[in-house]
């Protein structure tokens, strides 16, 4: 295992029906290929072996023998093989036949499970063969020329986790098997399957299967039967998926006449991290476990791993029409909670600081939302542009043409004066361009938004960015503060897509071009001299591109990975083109470093709504001491 990862498999081989040697031959070679892939655990359908489709043959006694000597067999080719392997078969025991998965591992068969629910409907028929494996005592047999545990209510534990296995309807019932695994400490869940395909039915397991994931917080791998199975009333195109708490990784190309091997990684200390986090989920594990867990001492280290799982650069801006989902559902958030905000608090006024950014953009198309939705006049929108030192001609005149374009009220207070009277009260050189000169620009800026707010009974709308929270990126008592921030929730690498994406929906031209002249702006906090309509600053110059720091933000909060892992992602989610490795571990450090150190900014935020899965209200989300030492994270980044 790799930084948490667990590579597996799920096959698809090739059947003849009720021709044991020959599936025995077929399953060993992918088992093989798995292995050579590296993958620690490998899935194969149900009653692989023997073929689902037998039918009445399953109660030929010679199909059960050749059936037993086939796993023989195939548990004595895995004996030089670092891989565990789970194959289907049907069983006699205690004169009655079961539907089983066989969990075998270098030569040694480590436990035999039943099916639990058997579906005798419709086309399935299973009782008439097979009886139900849910009275069934664990115990052990005789079996192979083993001693096996059999029974269903078994786990079992590798080096890189504990995995259950169920079989085909085992899923579809009220009450899954799995769901009663995992409260038993199963990270990961194995189903052997024969799902026939008809229409509609593939896209209704797919969310099945994902959704039972998320609901169990768990990888969960799925092999069903393919091609060579009998197609006398019913066909099975062969389907394979591999799900992690809600997210499905990858699947299997359907009704083809190749053998497939799915493979893709499950990373485990994810899945462990949301359930530690998940305190449903810890209310409701079982606290004297009726599973036995068989230690298979299957030892896998694997230092060298290439993802194959879909890895996201840019974690939290999803790609096609979900974006376009994405980012209503986001707007309609800060909307609703901006209009709630306005009608608690009983003002006339929105005051916002208006700068040609994307930040203070998309902070006034949200006031204008809510002004809409309220039925107010626009003109109860007073956008304020504050230019000063570092102001270009490009910022300012995108500021008030997107101000006049959207209808609001427009007022322009240049703060150079009041700003050079301060450098003069407190005996400042102006020419010394520092920090104290760059805040108190922020802070003059910040007073002017407070006290016009006071004078036309007003309400400050804030527009700080989640990005910004994290690094600290902004003037304590400056930018950092308002009577309610809107933007708190968003990241700045969806803050673009966002307005682009009001943009791309205005009818108004004029509005639509000054938008994107806006997004496609580089960013920057315009407090150094600027030459003509050159920015003097650009922001990701000094504080790292954004792209990486989102990425590094995500992978903290939302699973609180370590340093050393998100290095391990960012390297695979982003080329060598992009970023070298040696730029991943500058910005790495440089955003641990501040993500610690201005944890005092974000202890005292101001109201603002949550808008994702990740959040640094220090009511809700993110609670952390303001004095925390970052030692351990630091040296990590150092030790990389």
């Amino acid at each position: 295992m790799t930084h948490g990862f667990m590579k597996v498999a799920a096959g698809i081989p090739s059947v003849s029906v009720a021709h044991c040697e020959y599936n025995r031959s077929h399953i060993e070679q992918l088992i093989a290929q798995a292995a050579e892939a590296q993958a620690e655990i490998a899935v194969f359908p149900e009653l692989c072996l023997t073929g689902y489709t037998c039918q009445d043959l399953f109660f030929q006694q010679h199909l059960l023998e050749e059936a037993e000597l086939s796993l023989m067999k195939l548990a004595d080719a895995t004996r030089s093989l670092n891989i565990i392997s789970i194959v289907g078969l049907p069983l006699s025991h205690g004169g009655a036949l079961y539907n089983c998965a066989a969990v075998i591992f270098k030569g040694k068969i480590l436990g035999i499970v039943p099916k639990s629910y058997l579906p005798n409907y419709k086309e399935f028929y299973e009782m008439r063969w097979f009886a139900s494996g849910l009275q069934v005592a664990n115990t052990t047999i005789g079996y192979a020329g083993q001693t096996v545990p059999f029974g269903r209510r078994l786990l079992f534990q590798t080096s890189s986790c504990t995995f259950g296995v169920e079989i085909c309807e085992d899923v579809w019932a009220p009450t899954p098997p799995s769901s009663e695994m995992v409260l038993e400490g199963a990270e990961v869940i194995f189903n052997l399957s024969a799902d026939n395909d008809v229409v509609g039915k593939n896209h209704y397991l797919q969310q099945l299967l994902v959704q039972q994931s998320a609901r169990c917080l768990c990888g969960y791998v799925f092999a069903s039967s393919g091609y060579g199975e009998s197609t006398q009333d019913v066909v099975f195109g062969g389907k394979a998926f591999v799900c992690e708490d809600g997210h499905l990784l990858a699947q299997a190309k359907r009704f083809s006449t190749e053998e497939q091997l799915l493979i893709s990684e499950i990373d485990v200390e994810r899945v462990r991290n949301e359930r530690m986090t998940n305190t449903t989920f810890t209310s409701s594990l079982h606290k004297q476990s009726t599973y036995d867990t068989i230690d298979s001492l299957a030892l896998f280290d694997r230092t060298d791993m290439r993802l194959t799982r879909p890895l996201q650069p840019h974690p939290f801006v999803p790609e096609g029409e979900e974006l376009d989902r994405r980012c209503e559902e986001i707007l309609q958030i800060q909307t609703l909670g901006l209009a709630k905000r306005l009608v608690h608090t009983h003002v006339e006024t929105a005051v916002i600081g208006i700068s040609g950014g994307l930040d203070s953009t998309l902070a006034l198309l949200v006031c204008v939302r809510a002004f809409d939705l309220l039925g107010k006049s626009r003109k109860g929108i007073v956008g304020i542009t504050m230019p000063g030192f570092g102001t270009t001609n490009r910022t300012y005149t995108n500021a008030t043409n997107l101000m006049k374009f959207l209808g609001v009220s427009i007022r322009e207070i240049n703060i150079a004066d009041a700003c050079m009277q301060h450098f003069n009260d407190l005996g400042i050189d102006p020419d010394r361009h520092d920090v104290t000169y760059e805040n108190c620009q922020a802070r003059e800026r910040t007073q002017i938004l407070m006290d016009a707010a006071n004078q036309m009974n007003g309400l400050v709308v804030g527009t700080g960015d989640l990005s910004e929270l994290a690094l600290g990126w902004a003037t304590y008592n400056g930018d950092h503060m308002s009577m309610y921030g809107v933007n708190a929730g968003v990241p700045k690498t969806l803050v673009r897509h966002l307005v682009e994406w009001v943009a791309n929906g205005m009818d108004d031209s004029n509005c639509r071009t000054t938008l994107l002249d806006i997004a496609s702006t580089p960013i920057s906090p315009e407090l150094l001299p600027a030459a003509g309509n050159d920015i003097a600053q650009r922001t990701e110059d000094l504080v790292g591109p954004y792209e990486l720091h989102d990425f590094f933000l995500y992978h903290l909060l939302r699973f609180g990975f370590p340093p050393a892992k998100i290095y391990f992602l960012a390297r695979q989610a982003f080329s060598k083109d992009q970023y070298a490795d040696d730029t991943i571990k500058h910005w790495l450090k440089v955003f641990h470093r501040r993500f610690f150190t201005q944890q005092f900014k974000r202890s005292c935020l101001p109201d603002g709504p949550k808008v994702g899965s990740c959040s640094l209200s220090p009511r809700g989300d993110w609670r952390m001491p303001s004095d925390a030492d970052a030692t351990l994270w630091l040296e990590q980044c150092d030790a990389i």
